[in-house]
């Protein structure tokens, strides 16, 4: 046990500092009164930050796991021999999505969509999706030819070689990618609140509507802690699949 909480005491103590901050904001009032004295109100209370922080994380993951999904199937079929000559149209498709700006994005899409999440989801799926084609696509194609050669030889199918020779290798750089996606798609994720998305954005939007500091600090150190707390997760997971398979 000791030893399990001292190989994530990284994602631990962010993860303290993350709670801390969601529930025990109020407590630091007379810091935030420093950055806005004439303000009425200096902690933001029109919605729970703890509500705030579910809905972004629902927000994120969703976005998230269609960008995972999506990046990695189209990377193993672009890397199969009948499947290459799509290769340049999936990374140029792949490009725009994350050159794209996500405001953009969101401003297309509410009307086919709507407000609120949605298209939220949409753009971030979009914006996530480079990184994790990228790494799935660098980490399949660096499986050595006589890996696979290997794998052929003692019977495995088409299949078993997918999924237990070159996924399994190319998991530290494809989950390279995927860390990167979901922490920008964290930070990313706060423009939503733009179009009615309920995430961490909402202080941030309310206070630079409002003009108020505190409101836009709160909303910021949140979103940025919680960007940390998964990137660490993601670290530690990362380290033990390199341990794992030599990466």
């Amino acid at each position: 046990m000791i030893a399990i909480i001292k190989y994530w005491r990284g994602p631990l103590f962010w993860l303290a500092l993350l709670l801390l901050a969601v529930f025990c904001m109020g407590q630091f009032e007379f810091l935030f009164r420093q950055l806005t004295p004439d303000a009425a109100e200096v902690i933001y209370h029109r919605e729970s930050f703890a509500q705030l922080l579910l809905n972004h994380l629902l927000v994120v993951a969703v976005a998230a796991c269609l960008a995972i999904i999506i990046g990695v199937l189209a990377g193993v079929v672009v890397t199969r021999s009948w499947g290459r000559d799509f290769l340049p149209l999936v990374s140029q498709v792949a490009s725009i999505g994350q050159t794209f700006p996500p405001v953009a994005v969101l401003a297309l899409s509410v009307p086919l969509l709507g407000f609120g999440d949605l298209p939220t989801i949409f753009a971030l799926m979009l914006y996530g999706l480079l990184p994790v084609l990228r790494n799935t696509l660098a980490g399949l194609q660096g499986v050595a030819g006589s890996t696979l050669e290997a794998a052929r030889g003692i019977g495995m199918s088409p299949l078993q070689v997918l999924l237990q020779v070159e996924l399994a290798l190319a998991s530290p750089v494809i989950l390279a990618g995927i860390r990167t996606s979901v922490t920008i798609t964290i930070a990313t994720a706060a423009i939503g609140s733009t179009i009615g998305a309920s995430t961490l954005g909402n202080p941030v939007i309310a206070g630079l509507v409002n003009g108020n500091t505190a409101y836009v600090l709160q909303g910021a150190v949140l979103i940025g802690l919680l960007a940390v707390c998964v990137d660490s997760t993601f670290e530690r997971i990362q380290h033990g699949l390199a341990l794992r398979y030599g990466g």
